[in-house]
């Protein structure tokens, strides 16, 4: 939605809620971002996919756990390609409306990238199939950016490329007229075998958009300078529906006070540094963290000091060669994580880092938190989102956190 109505505002004005949303005829953009029931965690995957994204090296282990995984899939329902378990990589999905008139694309928004790139009509049939794909050629508003191409190399050497068109992209109503559109004419396995995703929106900073020869900006950057606010909140939820909103802070899905830090998005990244951390609600120590909000990441990766103060309270914890990532015991109840962040505390409960069981039946679960060290940067994922409202404020370049 672009405005709110006058109805609305009336309400939320005698509801107490008014000072939480912008003025009547602001402009402002809201939407779901919805919980994907199909999802099935699976720590390994996880694992896999944060050290493909961020080019750190995978092991012969891993990519076997992550193997064994999809093997057991496929005996169980016979298909891998058709049953909804293959499209359980991705726990939030948000659709964007692409074109005129609109083709509507369910897509990965995620701040830890900065390119809006999308399987279409220019994709190979094998590896569309299953997916939803957009069709500059029946948008009246595309236009193809002539001598623009994109290219995307993953941790595994895999890579998804393409061209790149201009064209309208609406996100919750608000529309940016000439986006940035990479479409796929190449795509890596990975992404193949995600059907219930058709390509992702990145809400990092323009500096890390791929395009060559001239990089573009993302459709917040774009969008920015027309909404009330410069900025937007993300409000992930477990296993529930959450919202992106833009241009808007809505306070009331908030239980304490927005501690606001510095954002360094020189690498094109929402980066920030935590100034301490504790277990089970211990009292802060001064251990600063540096690290990245990543709404594309599912895991919490920090590094080996951290992850040992942590599972040192974790009695039956232990490393786990073969799932790659520390493991422990699914019915022991799992301490808080905490950390500061602009002079308020962010706590993630226990119940949230108890990601899930390794295998079906299996009473031993893989961590939510895990090791950064083969990354070389801290991620603070949607482990750690879960448990916040997050700020990302491009006009003051500023992350802001919030407890849940």
């Amino acid at each position: 939605m672009q405005t709110f109505g006058a109805f609305l505002v009336s309400f939320l004005a005698a509801s107490g809620l008014a000072a939480a949303l912008p003025a009547e005829g602001q402009k402002t953009a809201s939407i779901e971002v919805s919980y994907n029931k199909h999802y099935v965690p699976h720590g390994p995957t996880a694992l896999f996919k944060a050290k493909r994204k961020y080019n750190a090296p995978i092991s012969e282990k891993l990519h076997a756990a992550v193997a064994a995984k999809k093997a057991l899939t496929k005996r169980q329902t016979g298909s891998a390609n058709t049953n909804p378990s293959d499209s359980a990589d991705d726990e939030y999905i948000t659709n964007v409306s692409i074109g005129t008139p609109a083709q509507v694309l369910p897509l990965d928004f995620d701040t830890g990238s900065s390119d809006l790139w999308v399987f279409s009509s220019e994709t190979p049939k094998s590896s569309a199939s299953g997916h939803v794909t957009y069709s500059p050629s029946k948008s009246s508003t595309a236009k193809k950016l002539s001598g623009a191409s994109w290219s995307i190399t993953y941790g595994d050497h895999s890579s998804s490329s393409g061209d790149v068109y201009t064209d309208k992209v609406t996100v919750g109503g608000f529309s940016v007229s000439s986006q940035a559109v990479e479409s796929a004419t190449k795509v890596s396995t990975q992404f193949v075998q995600d059907t219930v995703i058709s390509g992702l929106l990145g809400l990092g900073f323009d500096v890390g958009n791929t395009v060559k020869p001239r990089a573009q900006k993302t459709w917040f950057s774009n969008a920015a300078n027309s909404l009330a606010q410069p900025l937007f909140t993300a409000d992930l939820k477990h296993q529930q529906t959450g919202s992106y909103n833009f241009g808007f802070i809505d306070t009331t899905l908030a239980k304490g006070p927005i501690g606001y830090t510095p954002a360094d998005g020189s690498e094109g990244y929402w980066g920030f540094t935590a100034t301490g951390y504790s277990v089970g609600g211990a009292k802060l120590n001064r251990n600063s963290i540096t690290g990245i909000a990543d709404t594309g990441t599912t895991l919490l990766l920090l590094d080996d000091d951290v992850v040992n103060a942590y599972y040192n309270n974790v009695e039956s914890a232990q490393y786990d060669d073969s799932q790659q990532g520390v493991v422990f015991d699914c019915s022991e109840d799992l301490p808080s994580f905490s950390f500061g962040v602009g002079g308020t505390t962010i706590t993630i409960p226990g119940s949230l880092i108890n990601l899930t069981p390794v295998s079906d039946g299996s009473s031993t679960c893989f961590g939510g938190l895990q090791s950064s060290a083969d990354i070389g940067i801290n991620i603070f994922g949607d482990v750690a989102l879960k448990a916040a409202l997050v700020v990302f404020d491009l006009g003051n370049e500023r992350l802001g956190w919030a407890q849940k």
